[in-house]
């Protein structure tokens, strides 16, 4: 607890008494009773009834501000929304789209990215992105299980995966964004530019006017695929209102750190100028459901790189103004420790924030330190709960720096023993998330649907704790935790306890095949730019913290980042191979 850093007479109410205010009558949050398919539960009375009225909104209220920036591409939101229609009108008049068809979005995050993504579900078809980093036999299994109809993908993606597309008899149409004068033979393959032009000259296009598409609030939106670090990945079934209640719960832990300080909440102000540097993908739940249109519907400015690199990152931080960055921890440390941070005017950052792994409690710290004015935060959520469902921001961060947060009041969390029980509060249990965020399915997989998703319930699989004020600290993955010698050794918290050591950067722990004791403690470390430690430094350091049996083994250090996927996930598969079973 870093009480220096908390301003005096903190926190001036409970969570329960700002989650309360937060939902109450007359509230922009405010709550309210429904039944979501035979299930009870609290849903956002002001929330937008589909995700293409947030676009709509965006391009009335600010159609010159900038939404999409990309290197020396700017798309405006008038401009998007008048691309969106487009395309759209195409989709349905040239390609036969309607509404449940399902339509797959696989690139980079170039501004036609948000195009085929809003344009899909303008038409009330279901948006279907891929991981731009499959292999072409992923991308076909993807397609393929999906049974998608049109898919729109960049000409690097295309040429990929030009070999396999007549193994699918369901996509009859692909779009090529981004593409070149080169001639593409196959009569199912097409230019999206050749549609829509250039992202530039968006803003020049005649407007197509709206789908007349009726969507209502528990239509199908969107499949996303699962990370999928082992066996096949499996495509979660989302609503519009699971998606837009993610946003809006996301805005309530927001408006309480205000509470908690004895602070009335903001209003809206339509002239405050945000802007976000993405650093993680536009298919990832967190890239599309937490950032870019819960961007639109603050009127905010999203600003892509081709690829993350901290070095690149500095000067658009400051030539764009951004005022929030984040993604995983190693992110923000990579801003915070690179050598050239003090070249570049960083004063427009207001908010750094991340999730996806453990952060040490130094990180916290080291933000308010660098950038007092910024709201640090870090939050918990899956694929399967649209993002989003906890955040821990501002001094309660600060206070409870290894916690990922409260939920807003229309989240329950409870804790479960392998049968299902409820335990009680500080126990160690698995997770259970129930809101009207949560997806619905797992598309076509109706025996892992009755696995995780239970009566309103997401059976998360994550191991962790409650505290009596409601706050959650996750202890490890299930699966990823491993038993030494019939003791169980949490990964997070071995993590948790390299991380505080001020040398290191990155840490992923994972278990070494041992013939007696089934598992050992293995380690993957990332020191910071200048930092030393030694193996034996940082075994004791362990040591001094964790009982003996927890204490890695083996330690093994890289000077580049830990391998991860495109969400943001360390790939454990890849680095336990790196270890040789011990005898």
């Amino acid at each position: 607890m870093s009480t220096d850093l908390l301003p005096p007479n903190w926190p001036a109410m409970s969570v329960a008494q700002a989650n309360a205010a937060l939902a109450g009558p007359g509230s922009p949050l405010e709550l309210e009773d429904a039944v979501i398919r035979g299930v009870p539960m609290k849903v956002y009375k002001n929330a937008p009834p589909n995700i293409p009225v947030i676009l709509d909104l965006a391009a009335e209220q600010f159609p010159d501000r900038t939404y999409l920036v990309y290197q020396n591409e700017r798309v405006t939101f008038s401009a998007l929304q008048l691309a969106v229609r487009k395309l759209a009108a195409e989709m349905r008049d040239t390609y036969g789209i309607k509404k449940g068809d399902r339509v797959a979005i696989v690139m980079r995050n170039y501004p036609q990215w948000p195009l085929g993504f809003y344009a899909a579900l303008s038409l009330g078809a279901i948006a279907t992105p891929m991981n731009s980093w499959w292999t072409a036999e992923e991308l076909e299994y993807g397609l393929s299980f999906a049974g998608v109809k049109l898919a729109i993908m960049d000409l690097q993606i295309y040429e990929r995966f030009r070999d396999h597309l007549d193994k699918l008899p369901e996509l009859k149409n692909v779009l090529i964004a981004r593409d070149t004068t080169e001639e593409i033979a196959d009569p199912r393959v097409s230019s999206l530019d050749a549609i829509v032009g250039h992202p530039n000259d968006w803003e020049d296009l005649p407007d197509a006017g709206p789908t007349g598409v009726e969507i209502g609030p528990d239509d199908d939106a969107t499949i996303m695929y699962t990370s999928g670090t082992t066996g096949k990945p499996k495509g979660a079934l989302a609503t519009h209102r699971a998606v837009i209640t993610n946003m809006f719960n996301s805005s309530a832990c927001q408006a309480r750190m205000f509470l908690r300080k004895g602070e009335p909440v903001p209003a809206p102000d339509p002239d405050a100028m945000r802007a976000t540097l993405i650093s993680i993908p536009f298919f990832h739940a967190t890239g599309s459901f937490a950032i870019l249109i819960p961007s639109a519907l603050r009127g905010d400015k999203v600003v892509a790189m081709y690829k993350w690199d901290a070095g690149e990152a500095l000067p658009i931080i400051e030539g764009e103004k951004i005022s929030a960055v984040g993604g995983v921890p190693a992110i923000a440390w990579q801003i915070l420790e690179h050598p050239d941070r003090d070249k570049y005017n960083l004063s427009s950052i207001q908010a750094i924030s991340y999730g996806g792994a453990p952060s040490a409690p130094e990180l916290v710290s080291t933000i308010k330190k660098r950038f007092p004015e910024a709201a640090p935060g870090n939050g918990w959520g899956m694929t399967e709960t649209c993002a989003t469902a906890t955040l821990n921001i501002g001094e309660d961060y600060v206070n409870r720096p290894s916690s990922a947060g409260a939920p807003p009041a229309a989240v329950e969390l409870k804790i479960c023993d392998p049968d299902g029980n409820d335990m009680p509060a500080g126990e160690v249990g698995e997770l259970w998330c129930k809101s009207a965020a949560n997806c619905r399915q797992y598309w076509n997989r109706p025996d892992a649907t009755a696995e995780t998703f239970r009566n309103g319930w997401v059976v998360t699989g994550d191991l962790a704790r409650i505290d009596e004020e409601g706050f959650l600290y996750l202890v490890d993955r299930a699966k990823d935790m491993l038993i030494r010698g019939g003791e169980n050794v949490y990964c997070i918290e071995v993590e948790s306890a390299l991380y505080d050591h001020p040398a290191v950067m990155d840490a992923a722990v994972v278990g070494i095949a041992h013939k007696i004791l089934g598992e050992e403690v293995g380690a993957v470390v990332q020191l910071k730019p200048g930092k030393a430690a030694s193996e034996a430094e940082l075994r004791a350091h362990v040591a001094g913290q964790l009982a003996a049996f927890k204490v890695p083994v083996e330690i093994q250090f890289q000077d580049e980042p830990l391998p991860r996927n495109a969400n943001g996930k360390i790939l454990k598969a890849e680095l336990r191979q790196r270890f040789k079973a011990r005898a």
